[in-house]
């Protein structure tokens, strides 16, 4: 009797747990055991999901476009910049075989659709038709704050044109000429006014660094889209305007306004009797815009890569070759992705030194 503790020995309870844990055939230090393979099972899952997910992504890229892609375009449809990207949307929908939908979001000097695509998901189907004004003026001029970087905010695809303006003016107005414009506006400082699609525009600037070059005030009105521009042009409401031939082409053919010289170096073919600033004496008044098309950050390279490819075949077609030139405007597709960041950066700093020289920032 006395060699048996059946109530509370050391050996009681260790034996009772012993017989339990026999009974559940699970032998002591399986749990530890365990823990490990739970791990490995979680790791596996988790490696097994990032896997998927890249094969989706990979997937997307590589059936790009599936879908139809929305063409923003940042000023109002009328406008030069919404007539030439509509030509090329079009011959773009038959190379990648899927609608390209034009969506016109204009509004303060084109940031807004700017901003709006920035923000958008970088997954190759919201496409930006980019210009100089809301990309390489706008910051510079401080007349709004930017939700978005020109450079850090979008990957920019390939170059599309660079164009210079026309000064036109009403088919009334008693001037002819470039000269006799700016002695009429000597005269009549502050007088004379000259419309834009919005204040920052690549037409706004235009008219801003012609009266600083030429020694002239004139009051500038700006518009939200370049179509009510021109209307106000043909009923008298604006003395003159700065704009591309695209847009003034039919107004010029019908005598409607009528040109007073262009912003360029050289003359334009399209336009051979056009004298040019520079011919008249302003060096400081040569002014072009360009376009390009960009994409949000963060878009795969291989979308980029057949947006691009897609691109440089829809601008070496005929018809928008003749069209380019027929209007005025130099072809840039030569620039790809790689280029297009140092374009960028070139034509911002230029148009800080003639906004600042011009003393028009922050107006």
């Amino acid at each position: 009797m006395g060699g048996a503790d059946h109530t509370g020995g050391p050996q009681g309870p260790a034996a009772g747990f012993g017989a339990r844990s026999g009974q559940s055939g699970r032998p002591e230090g399986t749990t530890t055991r365990a823990l490990p393979r739970t791990l490995l099972c979680l790791v596996a899952a988790t490696i097994l999901a990032l896997q998927a997910g890249a094969a989706g992504a990979q997937t997307a890229a590589d059936s790009w476009p599936n879908r139809a892609i929305t063409w923003v375009v940042p000023f109002g449809a009328g406008g030069v910049t919404d007539l030439v990207s509509r030509k090329i949307a079009e011959l773009l929908r038959t190379r990648l075989g899927q609608p390209v939908v034009v969506e016109n979001r204009p509004g303060a000097g084109g940031t807004i659709g700017t901003e709006f695509v920035a923000r958008a998901q970088p997954d190759g189907y919201t496409v930006l038709y980019a210009s100089g004004g809301p990309m390489t003026i706008q910051p510079n001029l401080g007349l709004t704050k930017l939700n978005y970087d020109p450079l850090k905010s979008y990957v920019h695809v390939r170059g599309v044109s660079s164009s210079n303006q026309v000064l036109v003016a009403t088919a009334a107005a008693p001037y002819n000429t470039l000269a006799e414009f700016v002695a009429y506006a000597k005269a009549n400082p502050g007088k004379v006014n000259f419309g834009s699609p919005g204040p920052g525009t690549a037409q706004h600037l235009a008219g801003e660094m012609f009266q600083a070059a030429a020694g002239i005030k004139l009051t500038h009105v700006p518009y939200k889209s370049g179509s009510n521009q021109m209307t106000d042009m043909m009923s008298g409401i604006l003395d003159v305007s700065f704009d591309y031939l695209t847009v003034l082409r039919p107004l010029i053919d019908t005598g409607k306004v009528k040109v007073l010289g262009t912003t360029g170096a050289a003359r334009l073919a399209a336009l051979p009797d056009a004298p040019t600033v520079l011919e008249a004496g302003y060096p400081d008044a040569v002014n072009a815009g360009s376009t390009w098309v960009s994409v949000p950050a963060g878009t795969d390279p291989k979308i980029v890569s057949k947006l691009s490819e897609a691109l440089t075949a829809v601008l070496a077609d005929p018809g928008i070759v003749a069209d380019l030139t027929a209007n005025g405007q130099v072809s840039i597709a030569d620039k790809g992705p790689a280029e297009m960041v140092p374009f960028i950066v070139d034509e911002t700093a230029r148009n800080k030194r003639v906004i600042e020289s011009a003393g028009i920032g922050g107006q």
